[in-house]
């Protein structure tokens, strides 16, 4: 029996890429009726419109040709024939509306090379791309490419001239921003560093009158515990599916 078709969203956290690709975000992709992508150097998401139907699938295909790997986020992800599926997971969705949040950290001392060095909490600029990329590839916080921080305002913790913790704006759909690419480097953690980039973030969004969201890999547990000691609470599960055109 065929797949039941998708059921309809009701609200633009249930389909926030395409909220925020309809919107605010439009300069950065490329968005037909029924689907729009990012540009390939900004970011892997891509999005149906909240039907989802056969028509937005194949506007989609149209828009990333064959080949490209586009990550589609929404409650639930019917691939249709003519297209192969890459990799799926359960993410979690959580949105920020605790006083915390709104509070600008201090810049940490951080436990460094068998002592302890004063940080500094710095915007990061397209000058630090490269650190970014590197920091993004020993880590693995999930997509980030190298026009990514168009997206948003990024920052970072910094010692010594090496950046060593980041996180930054991506999504944004009216009314909210989302956290991402939170990332530590693996001989700085336990510090709190993870907290202290989060609300730097945070307290930025909050100052503009919006909502911070973010997602997580369901099985995260380590970065759970932040969000939820940070003030997060969980929205929905949505998932995520990484897929491209088939060949031939």
């Amino acid at each position: 029996a065929a797949p039941a078709p998708p059921t309809r969203v009701a609200h633009r956290l249930d389909n926030p890429v395409w909220a925020a690709l309809r919107e605010r975000q439009t300069h950065l992709g490329e968005v037909a009726s029924q689907a729009g992508c990012f540009h390939v150097d900004v970011s892997v998401l891509a999005a149906l419109d909240d039907d989802g139907d056969a028509a937005a699938w194949a506007e989609l295909a149209a828009l990333t040709g064959p080949g490209r790997v586009v990550a589609i986020f929404r409650p639930e992800v019917v691939v249709p024939g003519g297209w192969d599926e890459v990799v799926r997971f359960d993410a979690i969705q959580m949105v920020g509306e605790s006083p915390v949040l709104a509070l600008a950290p201090e810049p940490p001392v951080v436990e460094v090379d068998g002592g302890h060095q004063a940080a500094a909490l710095v915007e990061l600029t397209e000058a630090d791309v490269p650190d970014m990329l590197a920091l993004v590839a020993a880590t693995v916080p999930g997509p980030f490419e190298r026009r990514t921080i168009e997206m948003g305002r990024y920052v970072g913790i910094q010692v010594g001239g090496r950046l060593i913790a980041m996180a930054g704006e991506r999504l944004a759909p009216p009314g909210y921003t989302e956290v991402s690419a939170v990332c530590v480097a693996e001989d700085v953690r336990g510090q709190g560093l993870g907290a202290v980039v989060v609300q730097a973030v945070t307290s930025r969004v909050a100052e503009r009158g919006e909502t911070p969201i973010l997602h997580l890999e369901a099985g995260n547990v380590r970065a759970r515990r932040v969000y939820d000691a940070l003030g997060f609470v969980e929205r929905r599960r949505l998932a995520l599916a990484a897929v491209r055109v088939a060949p031939g």
